[in-house]
């Protein structure tokens, strides 16, 4: 009994976080009630004894523990904790933690979410996404746009630069709309929906480019000239990072600025002589300020006594001699403007240093600054549009699309694609809606940035092959026709840029969270770095047995909350969904450990672990998307119609976190440390959470289909266009008028099904464009009235026209690779399959 209490106080003390000079009565008390109990029983005195020491050393005077226990301890941390470049200690130093260090916590305090100010518009932008957008889209004919101009229309270019679209976040000060993160995020989705090139056209000089560095770190006198410029579309940016041999790795680019003395406008001034060569750079064959990532070296020690400065952000006026850019890369039949640009010894004044003289060697730290920003902003807002695109475009075409008489939404198959095409656009609006609110507020999230581009663009990509699977040979007919063309053209590109997606999940995520976010670590690594040992050895001395009793405390809570399936956890009450938050809490606890664990074991080798780095970045995925998606809910007031996805959202989200985790525990690079683990995290198994079932999954896939509020809320924000000469415009109008003929196609398919081959007067042989012969056939046998007849041809034809596709004969095909208009044909023959 004397041991058992023992070990429960020890236990409560660690799980309620109480430490101290409490923690060293509370076992005094308990080691003499063992002693009282069992008089001098060897276990309970040792046991005790061991306990009330480890509370009394955190409770020792400052110098006995740390000459006796912290500086020892010191060199071996040293040991474990991983070595940081001075570009990952640069990234390390930027951004800022807001809710992803509530997850790393290992206990998320859940009100922080909850009562965070969330993404809001004013009426200004909503008038604009109203106005200058709305009109933005009616210009956009995206087969025109990549199929015969190769480039946005002239008149578009001017409609762009004269509203204002290139200084959307530059404040109205400088020239600019002053419009908010979250506005951002809103019109370059908005935008997306109807054309990836116009999107990323305008997101670019917004998202990064010397605006967003000039904004921040630029002089006075570059603020008063360049911004104006740049908000007026007067000058046309873009931003030069990735080489041919480097890619994006600023550490490792070739291209170099030597500091010395030249000529410009007619006088004699220090500067910089900039070589580079650069590709993939989206508005360089248009750009007239070309930005780049340079590293700059003073070999003369004209500005001081170092050599090597470092990584420098400057901008080249595109006239400047040496310069070159105008050649263009096609990235993926998407024809935004993106090429090359290169220059051999061309001289700048150190007035295009961004920021001027005293920002050189600071690039990095620039760059990952905007970078956080832009990566929170462009790419998720561009798969976000492609998951609301698909769910309104697929979902109608899913209910318009028939089948033995049926809707083919009716299809388990069917509904089985259009399940995660609604689920998931859900969860990428959440999340990208969290992060922007994030921004508002002033963070500068750079781990949620980085997540939030790998999951979107990966949801991105799951989303339109599910709904290319549901349009099927629809989907794969290349014309103007076809709406879903072009968003599966362009996944690549999102996928592929502002770093890649394989490096993002396998290095960054984990890699930069695991030290950013923790509460411990970046003190501990400051400290283990001191040159000064008395200063070092105290720092540590004040952290380290925190972190002790963190780590210890996230143990005990996993394995508590295992074994209860986290009913022990509290949680909040609005929204009925505490058993979310417990799994949640408790998987949060388990991640913490695990990141823990990983740190003292793999220390600086976590770079070369990148399955294991890959993983526990799925885990924080989850946690992230899955609060995103309880946030958002929460914020529009817990509408019961959003149940269903809510709750499919956050089932497919713990259900993907514990096989991530389980996958993490059974490969752990140390063999010996796997079971503990499993025992800790898993004391049940690695069951229990297992996805949404069949019934809920068929009530999602419903959200995109049927007529509702809710399928008008997850495509919100989609540029709606009824016309039916347009892609999407045709697939809506068949949709609305499959809606309000139900009741007569039932009519009419029921009564064909009922009779007998002799009784349909061959009516069952017609083909499916001898619309009026069908409707004819109804209204003679009295199946359809007069009055409906009309609206019921309409219809048909309505639908008929959905399915068809474009077909082009030799000389159309011969026109269009020559980039002129093809001469298009929509064969009308029976069988055609046009």
């Amino acid at each position: 009994m004397s041991v058992l209490l023992l070990v429960i106080s020890a236990l409560v003390l660690i799980y309620f976080s109480i430490g101290g000079k409490t923690a060293a009565i509370v076992m005094s008390v308990a080691t003499l009630v063992g002693v009282a109990n069992d008089g001098w029983h060897l276990l309970s005195f040792v046991i005790g004894g061991l306990l009330l020491a480890l509370a009394l050393l955190i409770t020792l005077p400052g110098d006995l523990r740390l000459d006796k226990f912290s500086r020892p301890l010191l060199g071996w941390v040293r040991s474990r904790l991983p070595k940081l470049s001075p570009t990952e200690q640069e990234a390390l130093n930027s951004g800022s933690v807001d809710w992803d260090g509530e997850l790393f916590s290992g206990k998320p305090e859940w009100n922080k979410l909850l009562d965070a100010a969330p993404a809001h518009l004013t009426s200004e932008e909503q008038a604009f996404l109203d106005g200058p957008v709305e009109e933005l889209c009616k210009m956009l004919d995206d087969w025109q746009i990549t199929h015969e101009h190769y480039d946005l229309p002239d008149k578009v270019w001017k409609f762009i630069r004269d509203k204002g679209f290139f200084g959307l976040v530059i404040p109205k000060e400088d020239g600019g709309l002053g419009f908010s993160n979250t506005a951002h995020s809103e019109i370059v989705m908005k935008i997306s929906t109807r054309s990836v090139s116009a999107a990323v056209t305008v997101m670019v000089p917004n998202s990064l480019g010397p605006g967003e560095l000039l904004m921040h770190y630029g002089t006075d006198d570059q603020k008063h000239h360049y911004l104006p410029r740049l908000a007026k579309g007067k000058e046309i940016p873009c931003f030069a990072l990735t080489s041919p041999v480097a890619g994006s790795d600023a550490g490792a680019i070739p291209d170099k600025g030597i500091v010395c003395k030249g000529e410009w406008n007619g006088k004699e001034v220090l500067g910089l002589k900039v070589t580079w060569n650069k590709r993939y750079i989206t508005l360089a064959p248009v750009a007239t300020l070309i930005g780049l990532a340079i590293k700059v070296y003073d070999p003369e020690h004209l500005i001081g006594d170092q050599d090597d400065i470092g990584v420098t952000c400057v901008m080249v006026p595109r006239e400047t001699d040496g310069v070159n850019a105008g050649t263009r890369h096609l990235p993926m039949n998407t024809v935004f403007m993106n090429g090359p640009t290169w220059g051999t010894e061309v001289f700048i004044p150190m007035d295009q240093v961004i920021g001027g003289q005293d920002m050189l060697g600071k690039g990095w730290k620039m760059l990952l600054e905007c970078l956080s920003i832009g990566r929170s902003i462009s790419l998720p807002a561009l798969g976000t549009g492609a998951g609301k695109f698909a769910s309104l475009a697929t979902g109608a075409y899913a209910y318009t699309r028939e089948q033995f008489g049926r809707t083919i939404s009716q299809f388990e198959g069917v509904q089985e694609a259009l399940e995660p095409i609604a689920g998931y656009t859900y969860m990428m609006d959440a999340a990208r809606l969290l992060t922007a609110g994030m921004l508002d507020r002033g963070v500068r999230p750079s781990v949620p940035s980085a997540v939030l581009k790998y999951r979107n663009t990966d949801l991105m990509r799951e989303v339109i092959n599910h709904a290319m699977d549901v349009v099927a040979g629809r989907g794969v007919i290349t014309g103007p026709r076809n709406f879903l063309a072009r968003a599966y053209q362009a996944v690549p590109i999102g996928i592929t840029v502002e770093g890649a997606n394989i490096l993002t999940r396998s290095l960054m995520i984990f890699g930069q969270g695991a030290i950013r976010c923790h509460p411990f670590i970046v003190e501990e690594i400051e400290a283990a770095g001191m040159e000064d040992q008395d200063k070092a050895a105290k720092q540590f001395d004040g952290i380290f047995y925190r972190h002790l009793a963190h780590t210890t405390r996230n143990a005990l809570r996993a394995f508590v909350l295992g074994l209860s399936k986290g009913w022990l956890e509290t949680a909040p009450r609005q929204g009925d969904i505490q058993k979310y938050y417990r799994q949640l809490g408790r998987f949060s606890a388990a991640f913490a450990l695990m990141t823990d664990v990983t740190l003292l074991t793999v220390g600086g080798g976590l770079k070369a672990r990148q399955r294991l780095s890959g993983r526990m970045a799925d885990c924080l995925v989850q946690l992230y998307y899955a609060t995103a998606v309880i946030k958002q809910w929460h914020e529009e007031g817990y509408p019961d119609d959003q149940r269903d996805l809510v709750e499919w959202c956050l089932q497919t989200c713990l259900h993907d976190l514990q096989d991530s985790m389980r996958d993490a525990i059974i490969n752990f690079p140390v063999p010996a440390l796997r079971w503990p683990l499993r025992l800790l995290v898993f004391p049940l198994g690695a069951t229990g959470l297992n996805g949404p079932d069949d019934k809920l999954g068929a009530k999602v896939a419903a959200t995109i289909v049927n007529d509702t509020p809710v399928r008008q809320r997850i495509s919100r924000g989609t540029f709606i266009n009824m016309d039916p000469d347009d892609p999407l415009g045709r697939v809506l109008n068949a949709y609305n008028l499959a809606n309000e003929t139900a009741e007569m196609r039932q009519r009419l398919h029921e009564a064909i099904r009922s009779r007998d081959e002799d009784e349909l007067d061959g009516i069952a042989l017609l083909m499916g464009h001898q619309r009026k012969e069908l409707v004819d056939w109804a209204c003679a046998q009295g199946i359809i009235k007069a009055d409906e007849c009309p609206k019921m041809e309409e219809a048909l034809t309505a639908l008929y026209d959905v399915i068809r596709v474009d077909a082009f004969d030799a000389d159309g095909l011969k026109a269009l690779a020559k980039g002129a208009k093809g001469k298009r044909k929509v064969v009308e023959r029976p069988g055609s399959g046009s």
